[in-house]
């Protein structure tokens, strides 16, 4: 299991998603309840089911989740009956289980917490993939994620189809509107991360709010320039003094009703790519349930 959860989390990403899932069993503490009412010979099965039309992302934790409840073999308590990012009805069965009632309803609502909310940020993603068809810009997420969730929220992301910004700071240099005005100007600041980091230095982003420092910003051949909080009308006067060897990047004030204006506001020069904050951190939890039932 740890090999499947490094293909697809990375080694450093696997790390973090055991440590969380610890943490939010270490958070429940004893299960006093289905501890005082049942004992080991005591066996249950149980349904995750889907409460409503939705996507399913998160099935990979169901195992782990067992595994840090001392479960050497995991895979012989549960059978998964959905693919990974599939879409739902409602009532349609994701995953059965036959396992101990005490244990099973201890890792209950820890597994539903992780499905409910990474199949939530898939549903909103799809929703804005449909809003961005045929407009040939890809959708981004951004670091605003649920700390300690944040391999979890960019795994949701792309399981929806969508791409992943920077997932740490280190991954790509990125140059706000605070880091310039401490800097004293675009140039400077860029000037100085290429001095600091010379031949390993990586990818740099320039934020900008307005036409000046674009052109500015241009003057650096970043790999990126971010076009911050810009109206369509900005946009369309600030798009095509991106050359087309530099990356351009809509972001900021991007909602459902206005993502595919803005992607379209420039025909002749358009975004490379839209970063969207609230698919992450406003996106409303998929309901599904999961029925125990007692066996024996």
């Amino acid at each position: 299991m740890s090999e499947q959860l490094e293909n697809i989390f990375g080694k450093k990403g696997a790390g973090f998603v055991r440590s969380i899932v610890r943490l939010a069993l270490e958070e429940d503490e004893r299960d006093l309840t289905s501890n005082g009412i049942f004992d080991g010979s005591d066996m249950s099965c149980g349904k995750l089911i889907a409460r409503q039309d939705t996507y399913v992302v998160g099935l990979p934790l169901i195992p782990v989740v067992f595994e840090e409840l001392g479960v050497e073999n995991p895979e012989k308590l549960y059978s998964i009956k959905a693919a990974e990012g599939s879409f739902l009805h409602n009532n349609d069965i994701a995953a059965e289980f036959e396992a101990n009632t005490a244990l099973l309803l201890k890792a209950e609502r820890i597994i539903l917490n992780f499905i409910t909310r990474m199949s939530g940020i898939a549903n909103v993603v799809k929703e804005y993939l449909k809003e961005l068809e045929g407009t040939g810009v890809t959708l981004l997420d951004t670091r605003k994620t649920l700390p300690g969730h944040r391999y979890l929220d960019k795994y949701a992301v792309r399981a929806a189809g969508a791409k992943n910004h920077r997932m740490t700071l280190a991954d790509m240099l990125m140059v706000k509107n605070n880091h310039v005005d401490a800097a004293g100007s675009i140039a400077k600041a860029v000037e100085k991360l290429r001095k600091a980091y010379g031949a390993d230095c990586p990818p740099i982003i320039v934020e900008c709010r307005d036409a000046k420092e674009v052109l500015e910003a241009v003057g650096t051949a970043p790999q990126r320039i971010l076009l911050d909080n810009m109206s369509i009308a900005e946009l369309a006067e600030n798009l095509p003094l991106i050359p087309k060897n530099i990356e351009a990047e809509i972001s900021g004030g991007v909602n459902l009703g206005t993502v595919r204006a803005l992607a379209l506001s420039c025909p002749s020069r358009p975004a490379d790519f839209i970063s969207v904050g609230s698919i992450t951190h406003s996106a409303p939890i998929a309901d599904f349930s999961l029925r125990v039932k007692r066996v024996k």
